[in-house]
């Protein structure tokens, strides 16, 4: 079957649906092998694979409207084909009659002429029904896609315009965020991330680049093509992160001198941030950076990604499961502990459009569960006088207030501690002790953000 942005596109959809990947991931690894497609066509391919993961439920309604038989029976290879041509068929200018055909060759290519000619009957009717009876239009659509149970717990949480606001909030997909490195004051590093603008566009001349919104180190890149090949990658002028991610390691605050701990450091993207901020004014680094996670696994890739930004490797490496405990981790020990927990990632819904109908509400109630264990004990590390941090890449109020509420009720020794930077009462307010980024207000990821003080 020949390499098209259709194929690619309905490729993708069948793998999410099939393997339970994120779309983001798999949709990389097929543009990479399809070296043949031209620039056009990849951007073609990411729309589909976006639409049609966005509004699926409404697409399947659309196609089971055309056929008694529906979808349901069919393999997932074929659902993908017909899900992305419905996608086109009423989001798309593309001709009803061009996607109906290579939809059609398509299926007949990979289950042969009676599934084929199964399908053709299906598309031509919904491109009927796309004339009488059209699907209701962006943005109105991603909103009747979400599942209900999501939507209504955004309504909750932050409330019925703001949701429909974050559920509608675009470009999709995001652009990639790059961070640069962190120099001594931030003048400096406003001047650092402008050079390496600079040096990307004159690399880079239809690509768009352009600072971020509200992180000073922030570079929002789109059509680069693959970031590692980008001029300063290797020579570790900056690394991959997004611009959400960086405020949230922003906002711990860190000074030279302080001991800390990046509790559930993962790749280690908030963990090279931490330490360049423990650099003084010579831009040396003074002060101890100690990094945990549940996989120890993950803390060796993490080492390789310090070396290339040219930064001395974490002090201490704990493999911890911080829902059963502690660990080798040293009690009362550290002046600031970030926790950016595993959640839900519905404030991740531009970026991983699967979320939107793959998440169900029993997940959520066992994902609390475990923040509450996770950010109970995270506490005990905290030396009597220092800051605790609590992050989850979700805005929902069961991920947030509700699990500091939870934890705050088991250690009566933590309170709300105001942010001791600027960047706190610029993104939510004088005296905030915790807040949400916002796609809509912030451009950003959507992440909830608590401070929490351990009373001496």
């Amino acid at each position: 079957m020949p390499v098209t942005a259709r194929n690619l596109a309905a490729e993708v959809v069948a793998r999410v649906e099939r393997d339970g990947a994120f779309a983001a991931a798999v949709l990389d690894h097929e543009l990479k092998r399809a070296v043949q497609l031209s620039t056009r066509d990849r951007a073609l391919a990411t729309e589909l694979v976006y639409g049609t993961l966005r509004l699926r439920p409404l697409l399947e309604k659309a196609i089971e409207a055309a056929t008694p038989r529906g979808i349901a029976a069919l393999d997932a290879r074929t659902r993908g084909i017909l899900l992305v041509a419905t996608y086109q068929i009423h989001y798309t200018r593309i001709p009803a009659f061009a996607a109906v055909s290579e939809a059609v060759e398509a299926v007949r290519a990979v289950k042969g002429r009676v599934v084929g000619g199964f399908a053709n009957g299906a598309l031509r009717q919904v491109a009927v029904q796309a004339q009488t009876s059209p699907l209701p239009p962006v943005p109105v659509a991603f909103r009747e896609a979400t599942a209900a149970w999501l939507r209504r717990a955004l309504e909750r949480s932050i409330g019925d315009d703001a949701t429909e606001q974050l559920l509608t909030a675009g470009p999709h997909p995001p652009p990639l965020n790059l961070r640069v490195r962190r120099e001594r004051t931030t003048e400096e590093t406003v001047a650092s991330r402008d050079r390496a603008i600079a040096k990307l566009v004159s690399n880079l001349p239809n690509a768009s680049i352009e600072p971020g919104a509200f992180a000073d180190a922030a570079i929002r890149v789109r059509g680069a093509g693959d970031p590692h090949a980008l001029v300063g990658y290797t020579e570790g002028q900056w690394t991959i992160q997004e611009e959400g991610s960086q405020l949230i390691g922003m906002l711990v605050g860190v000074r030279p001198g302080e001991r800390v701990l990046d509790a559930c450091a993962g790749r280690g993207n908030k963990s090279t941030l931490l330490a360049e901020c423990l650099r003084d004014a010579e831009g040396v680094v003074r002060g101890t950076l100690d990094v945990a996670d549940v996989r120890p696994e993950k803390l060796g890739r993490l080492a390789a990604e310090f070396t290339r930004l040219g930064l001395p490797a974490p002090t201490g490496q704990f493999g911890v499961d911080w829902s059963l405990g502690i660990g080798e981790a040293p009690e009362d020990a550290y002046d600031r502990v970030l926790v950016d927990a595993p959640c839900s990632g519905t404030g991740t819904i531009r970026r991983r459009p699967e979320i939107q109908t793959r998440r169900q509400a029993t997940d959520l109630a066992a994902l609390t569960a475990v923040q509450v264990k996770i950010l109970t004990n995270a506490a005990r590390v905290v030396k009597p006088g220092g800051l605790l941090f609590y992050a989850v890449c979700s805005v929902l109020r069961d991920e947030a207030e509700s699990v500091v509420a939870q934890v705050r009720a088991l250690r009566p020794d933590l309170e709300p501690a105001p942010f001791d930077v600027e960047l706190g009462e610029k993104l939510f307010g004088q005296g905030a002790s915790a807040g949400r980024l916002l796609t809509h207000l912030h451009g950003t990821d959507a992440y909830f953000v608590a401070s929490l003080r351990r009373r001496a």
